[in-house]
């Protein structure tokens, strides 16, 4: 697996937990693959893979059924969206709505290309 050097792994590799739950992957306590296995899948240390299950139990996306594994908390995929909705206002659209202001280009522009009616 490829990784950018922008953040470290186990952010990123809770980044991608997390994108299979929020696609559905992994519905709400659904088992997801023990540390070992995750570690294997990504080719990453298993300490990587633990502190990556660490943070997202801690931050309550993930729980932990001892001698079954780890499994997805219910309100999870909820709980993703609405932080990265969150960070997307906070940090993405400004930079975005910044780069627009820069090249002149409209809200109206935007949006006749996402229909794909680019003039």
């Amino acid at each position: 697996m490829a990784f950018s050097n922008d953040k470290p792994i186990y952010m990123q590799m809770a980044d991608m937990l997390c994108d299979d739950i929020i696609a559905g992957k992994y519905a709400a306590d659904d088992r997801i693959p023990s540390v070992r296995e995750y570690a294997v899948m990504l080719e990453v240390n298993t300490n990587t893979a633990v502190k990556t299950y660490d943070t997202l139990a801690r931050d309550g996306i993930i729980y932990n059924k001892r001698g079954l594994g780890y499994f997805v908390s219910p309100k999870a995929r909820r709980q993703i969206l609405s932080a990265r909705k969150r960070e997307f206002m906070k940090q993405t659209l400004p930079s975005l709505f910044r780069q627009m202001s820069l090249l002149g280009i409209t809200i109206d522009e935007v949006v006749d290309n996402w229909n794909g009616q680019d003039k």
